[in-house]
Formats: structure tokens, sequence, C-alpha cells
């Protein structure tokens, strides 16, 4: 069974970040979140408080094929030298990188992203990218999936589910939800 790890940090998109923990789980994916702070207790963009499964600094040490990045306002508190590392190690085990919204750009700080490789991120965002935007709502490049905006969550969570599991089981998921969006 796949493994994700979910990052989650005061200000997270809450339809980023529920989207995708939903969509990998119908799939048959282990999804760990993992709070980015003392606390498991993480309070969502618009207030929801959502109790993650465990520390980030004790999760991260765990092997993930993926690990993803909601985004949100509070994207800036994924902007840290831990996230950094585990990023840097998920990329050099060459495993899945996922961000949406904002953090893609915590991708760019970080130093995992290939020269050329092609990404999208929520438009007012761009500015802090090192290279051009794609205006579309999900980029699949490499080990690295971007999605846009709140609108592409449920494309990205299923783009993301095709990647670890093949287009069988994200085109079940997809069907029963009775959306198209693949």
């Amino acid at each position: 069974m796949p493994r994700a790890l979910v990052v989650l940090v005061d200000g997270f998109e809450d339809v980023e970040a529920v989207t995708a923990i939903d969509i990998l789980r119908r799939g048959g994916v282990e999804v760990v979140t993992a709070a980015l702070g003392p606390k498991t207790a993480v309070r969502s963009a618009h207030g929801i408080l959502m109790r993650a499964d465990a520390l980030f600094a004790d999760a991260e040490k765990e092997s993930y094929d993926v690990v993803l990045l909601p985004g949100g306002p509070g994207t800036g508190g994924l902007k840290v030298p831990p996230v950094f590392e585990r990023l840097r190690r998920q990329k050099a085990e060459g495993r899945l990188i996922a961000a949406i919204c904002a953090a893609p750009t915590v991708l760019v700080d970080a130093g995992v992203l290939d020269p050329g490789q092609h990404v999208t991120c929520y438009p007012t965002c761009s500015v802090d990218l090192d290279r051009p935007c794609a205006n579309v709502p999900v980029v699949a490049d490499g080990g690295v999936i971007t999605g846009q905006a709140p609108g592409a969550a449920m494309l990205f969570a299923l783009v993301v589910l095709r990647a670890l599991l093949g287009d069988a089981v994200a085109g079940k998921v997809a069907r029963g939800l009775v959306t198209d969006v693949l």
C-alpha cells in the first residue's frame, strides 16, 4: 500500500488538504497527516480545527511514496529547514512530491525543482517562482505534481492517486465520485 505524508500548518487551505486526504484514502493510499508545530491541532484558513495524525518531527522520519503540501495563507509556515530537508530527501529517493496553490513556492525555496521543470500555482504566487507558471489546473512533470488552486483540488488529488496507483484505481475513484475531471 502506498503511503502519503500530508503536511499541515496553521492557515492551510481546507479544500486542498481535505480533498487530497479523502481521495487518496478512497484509492487505498495510507495517508498520514502531520502538523508542523508543537501540537497536532491545526487550524485551517477558514477556521476549521483539524487534528493531525502526528507531529511532522516524528512522522517525517518514515518513508512515503508522496509528500503533499496543501497551500493557503499559511504556506509561509512550510518554508522551514525541516520541510526543505524532507523534500530534498524525497527527491533524492526518487519519490513523488506534490504541492498545490501557494505551496509550489515551497518547492522553489527547497531547491527541489529541476531546471526547466514545469509547474503551476495560484496566479498571484507566480511572482515567487523561479520559472514560468503554467496557467492550467494541474501539471505533472517528472516526480513533481503541482496544482493551481482550490478549484483544481479534485483533479490534483486524482492525478496524484493516478501517479501512485495507476489509471484503473484513479478512474474507479473518479467514477465513484461521479466526476469526469480525469
